[in-house]
């Protein structure tokens, strides 16, 4: 396993963000859903039935947080429609429903979004969560979608960047001036409102986004990635990490496609960009991975073949026991 830093500390900025830390804790590993809660194994789309009453257990059961993804077309090729409700309104209706669990985004195509425009609509689900969301940031893998928002493929690591930045300053400064070379001007004679609930929004980047993880690990409060081979967990997770001097808690997460078999003793088995596994074997895993510095697996559960609420209540029952929130 990587050596891991020595008691890592929260940036000042975010040691009191309860939402943040409800994911993102050292030394522990929490797990949360990407919308929406439901198995829809052989449709792109959801049915979107009991979405409110399950996103309401979730929250009152203890789970960590519930993430949005970005699909704003419907492509035959790809087949997955995600939550199909545009991530931002969702949002805002979920912050009414729920009281504690953190609210995300695994991850806005940044290159396809104006980052002003999706800095005000961050802030404003913030404002409405009582500073509950989190800022999950993609470059898109999904390279038919760019020509009908008129954005070129083949610059958007550089546009990400550039976008990135331009939301921690719209969001994090008053009046604020900025130059950019693909968005646009702020010459110091206009704020942005409302501000966030708090000092700032965590931003984490979802995938590689194109970028270099030294980038990353300066530029973002936190990195999810894909389910990648567990074996090579330790080494990644010494990559991420290594390097760095100051013991700033860098959190790592990984976001994969779910399926929770009837059976307890059922052993782990890998899907096509997922795993389907007994409730035991998958504590076992849980606690190895945390173990190794795994701080936060994100649940897909497009491929479930039980009803979701049965599956969020074993979980409830048998399995978030075993990794305490405090």
């Amino acid at each position: 396993m990587p050596p891991l830093q020595t008691q890592p500390t929260y940036p000042s900025d975010l040691a009191s963000h309860s939402a943040y830390k409800r994911v993102f804790r050292p030394g522990s590993l929490t797990f949360g859903f990407i919308m929406p809660l439901e198995g829809y194994p052989d449709s792109p789309f959801p049915t979107l039935q009991d979405h409110q009453a399950l996103a309401q257990f979730a929250d009152d059961a203890g789970f960590s947080a519930l993430w949005m993804r970005d699909v704003p077309f419907y492509d035959p090729q790809f087949g997955d429609t995600g939550q199909m409700l545009d991530p931002m309104v969702y949002l805002g209706f979920l912050a009414s429903q729920t009281t504690r669990i953190t609210l995300g985004t695994t991850g806005m195509v940044l290159p396809l979004r104006d980052p002003i425009i999706l800095a005000k609509q961050a802030a404003s689900v913030d404002q409405l969560s009582g500073g509950r969301l989190l800022l999950g940031l993609s470059s898109g893998d999904r390279a038919v979608e760019y020509p009908a928002f008129g954005a070129d493929y083949d610059n958007r690591a550089e546009r990400y960047r550039e976008a990135f930045g331009l939301i921690k300053t719209v969001c994090e400064t008053s009046f604020p001036v900025a130059e950019t070379a693909y968005y646009g001007k702020l010459s110091g004679n206009l704020d942005l409102i409302p501000k966030p609930f708090k000092s700032r929004i965590p931003m984490i980047v979802v995938g590689r986004a194109r970028q270099d993880l030294s980038w990353i690990a300066e530029e973002s409060d936190g990195w999810i990635w894909h389910l990648s081979d567990f074996s090579t967990l330790p080494e990644l997770l010494e990559l991420w990490r290594g390097g760095y001097d100051d013991n700033r808690f860098r959190p790592y997460g990984y976001a994969t496609f779910f399926d929770l078999d009837a059976n307890p003793d059922a052993p782990l088995r890998r899907l096509m960009n997922g795993i389907t596994v007994g409730r035991n074997a998958l504590i076992k895993l849980w606690k190895e991975q945390e173990r190794q510095g795994v701080n936060h697996v994100a649940l897909n559960l497009k491929p479930l073949t039980r009803p979701a609420a049965e599956v969020m209540a074993e979980m409830a029952e048998f399995v978030l026991p075993e990794f305490p929130s405090e």
